[in-house]
């Protein structure tokens, strides 16, 4: 990083990614929203198998494809083939005269000496490299991992899905996403220690060890106090009525934290025949949560949705109605925020998701995105323009099969 500017740090920094399928895509994909220069590195064959998946959204464009576009707006693309020695050098080469801030990628480990991007290697051309490896299990496993996977062996599936039902994966990918976020912090302490000291950070994140992390009741409650959680369909094993629950026209979230919030409820027209003495307490809601939730719609199915809605938000009782996808793309608390992206080749516009945060560059730029990078795109800039090689060189590195 060579910044100067505060308003500019994020500019300055460059992320070189040696980068496939969604956990590690998703980690510097962040860092893209934040204005960092992101650079990933692919095979020139065997090239982030995301890219084939979907469909292609034009003609001949089938590296191109739907399920690539979500996590990949705002990067750069190189094409290298690590297994020679020529790429690898190209890689040092990279890292020195692009001022590399952080190198990370997704290899198993047992790949990372053999293509030359073990930390030793690459912290020898320049010291104060942070380097991320995510792996499933750890910098000593070499066990092949996918988000489901972790979903299975971390717990996940076993906390969702219908009561004395079968195990089920969570709706989004929690352990590759969640490890991303975990990474992305982990990241930006190093860039810290480094302002600070000057020196490089080596980072091993396992998505193992992130999707545990999120087990915190559960855990605590099945090794401590010797009560184990599970799958409980819509419901909540403390509080209640916490359920999905029918209207007339579709359906509702409710969820009661505390006994205060049950009064409210009770005061609200219509809901006054739920009142029972053995209500009063959460406990006693929870001892008897089958029932009460069967009361409770049968009285909430004879409102329109908006009605119940605005009812409950007037009493300060929380609740949702129950979105689809493309109702949450019109929501106002969540439409404006959403990204685009649009391809200055074709005209053909990305809708994405909104970031966690709209960052200054993402405002600064009105919420859109440079269109995801096509296979080796942009060689010739990097390898040519900053690294100098000639038409000629390149030509020949690609004949080869080293870029």
């Amino acid at each position: 990083m060579t910044a100067t500017n505060p308003k500019d740090v994020f500019a300055d920094l460059t992320v070189l990614s040696l980068e496939q399928a969604t956990v590690l895509p998703y980690l510097t994909y962040r860092f893209a929203q934040d204005g960092v220069r992101v650079i990933r590195l692919e095979h020139p064959k065997m090239c982030d198998p995301n890219r084939m998946i979907g469909f292609p959204f034009a003609e001949g464009e089938d590296r191109m494809c739907s399920y690539f576009f979500a996590v990949n707006c705002g990067k750069e693309a190189v094409t290298l083939n690590l297994k020679d020695p020529r790429a690898q050098e190209l890689l040092k080469r990279m890292i020195v005269e692009l001022d590399v801030d952080v190198f990370a990628t997704n290899q198993l480990p047992k790949n990372y000496d053999p293509l030359g991007i073990d930390y030793e290697i690459l912290s020898a051309v320049k010291p104060d490299l942070i380097w991320v490896g995510v792996t499933g299990f750890g910098p000593d496993s070499n066990e092949a991992a996918y988000d489901p996977i972790l979903q299975a062996r971390g717990g996940l599936m076993d906390l969702t899905g219908e009561a004395g039902g079968d195990p089920q994966v969570v709706g989004i990918p929690l352990p590759d996403m969640g490890t991303s976020e975990h990474a992305y912090g982990q990241v930006m302490k190093a860039l810290y220690k480094r302002a600070l000291t000057g020196e490089g950070t080596r980072i091993d994140m396992a998505m193992i060890d992130s999707t545990a992390s999120w087990l915190t009741q559960p855990i605590t409650m099945a090794r401590t106090f010797g009560r184990p959680m599970t799958r409980r369909g819509n419901t909540h094993e403390f509080f209640g009525p916490v359920s999905v629950f029918p209207t007339a026209d579709g359906f509702v979230y409710i969820a009661l934290g505390n006994d205060v919030q049950w009064q409210r409820l009770l005061a609200l027209p219509g809901f006054e025949g739920l009142a029972d003495p053995a209500y009063e307490t959460n406990a006693g809601r929870i001892a008897d949560m089958a029932a009460l939730n069967k009361k409770l719609a049968a009285v909430t199915a004879g409102f329109a949705t908006e009605d119940l809605l605005a009812t409950f938000r007037e009493g300060l009782i929380p609740v949702a109605r129950v979105q689809g996808i493309e109702e949450v793309c019109v929501d106002p608390a969540i439409a404006p925020k959403l990204l685009h992206s649009v391809d200055p080749v074709t005209g053909f516009e990305v809708t994405l998701a909104p970031p966690p945060i709209m960052t200054d560059y993402l405002k600064a730029n009105d919420g859109t995105m440079p269109f995801p990078p096509r296979l080796g795109e942009h060689n010739k800039a990097v390898l040519g323009g900053a690294l100098g090689l000639s038409d000629e060189e390149l030509a020949a590195l690609a004949a080869d099969g080293a870029i």
